[in-house]
């Protein structure tokens, strides 16, 4: 019988997730208001307010890696149990 994990306990790379989602949601906002004035007709931002769309891209790869924290414990504890 396998002990399932409850769901109010923090598993490994939950926190990365977490953070990898907050990170990838200030990207999108970020993107969004980056690209807004090229539809509003009004002067563009500078380079620099580009350069913050990329956390789209740290923040997934954050989220990734939590992802396979997670995985990577989970057989951890499969092997542990079978042995």
């Amino acid at each position: 019988m396998t002990a399932t994990p409850r769901t109010d306990e923090a598993r490994p790379g939950d926190a990365l997730v977490r953070a990898g989602g907050i990170v990838f949601l200030i990207g999108a906002i970020a993107t969004l208001v980056t690209m807004a004035p090229l539809f509003l007709d009004v002067d563009p931002f500078p380079s620099y307010a580009w350069a913050v769309c990329m956390l789209m891209g740290v923040g997934f790869a954050v989220s990734a890696a939590g992802v396979l924290r997670g995985i990577a414990a989970q057989r951890r504890e499969a092997r542990a149990s079978q042995g």
